[in-house]
């Protein structure tokens, strides 16, 4: 069973082509207003791709109304580039952008990422045991002793990346295109930020060091 994409998009040229493409791989709702999407947004699709610009209700509104309804993910296409307006479109629950005009081949693997993400999300429970330290990848929960460690998404998806590849080494760049996108406005700093909040958040409840500097190429976990 092939999964669901929402394509929607006021400009019917736009829709048209990338149904076209992704045809082969996915089956394919559209929907050419704000008001259309929210009820094709009905038959919870697996990924929907949401166009910000659109006369009447916009896609930030489209994102705000239908959010709490489906867990899909949301790309937004937009023109739009300032970090102002990335952010609104954060925080009103979209997750990840992508820019006018676009490449159909990096947004078909952008597509696929978030659809491969989400499928492990959704897989049956996983938990896996560093010593004291429990990490429930489906619940999205760590745990020390017993403790639970109140993380961000962010952080948890940087400390999900390390304990999945326990021992193996992730530079900043590459840590922070995986779990913020390429397109992130961020820096490596950003990265060094999210994991000294990280191992203060732990070291709050054990001795052991989780996350290990190896000077000069990067972070690994160790477990």
């Amino acid at each position: 069973m092939k999964p669901t994409l929402l394509i929607v998009d006021d400009e019917p040229g736009i829709v048209e082509t990338m149904k076209s493409y992704f045809s082969p791989q996915y089956d394919i709702l559209t929907a050419y207003s704000g008001q259309e999407a929210v009820q094709k947004a009905e038959n919870q699709p697996d990924l929907i791709l949401l166009d910000i610009n659109m006369p009447g209700m916009d896609g930030l509104t489209v994102c705000q109304t239908i959010r709490n309804h489906v867990t899909c993910p949301i790309l937004f296409l937009t023109a739009r580039v300032e970090s102002a307006d990335q952010i609104i479109g954060f925080q009103a629950g979209a997750d990840d952008y992508i820019v006018k005009p676009f490449d159909l081949d990096e947004l078909s693997a952008r597509i696929a990422a978030h659809l491969r993400r989400e499928q492990r999300r959704n897989s049956p429970s996983a938990v896996r045991f560093f010593g004291d330290c429990a990490v429930d990848y489906s619940a999205r929960t760590v745990t020390v002793c017993g403790e639970a460690v109140a993380l961000s998404r962010r952080e948890f998806d940087i400390l999900e990346l390390l304990s999945l590849n326990a021992g193996q080494v992730f530079d900043r760049e590459r840590i922070y295109e995986t779990v913020w996108g390429i397109d992130g406005e961020g820096s490596s700093d950003t990265v060094m930020e999210h994991i000294r909040k990280i191992r203060a958040k732990l070291a709050a409840h054990t001795l052991h060091s989780y996350i290990e500097t190896v000077w000069g190429c990067g972070y690994k976990w160790n477990g």
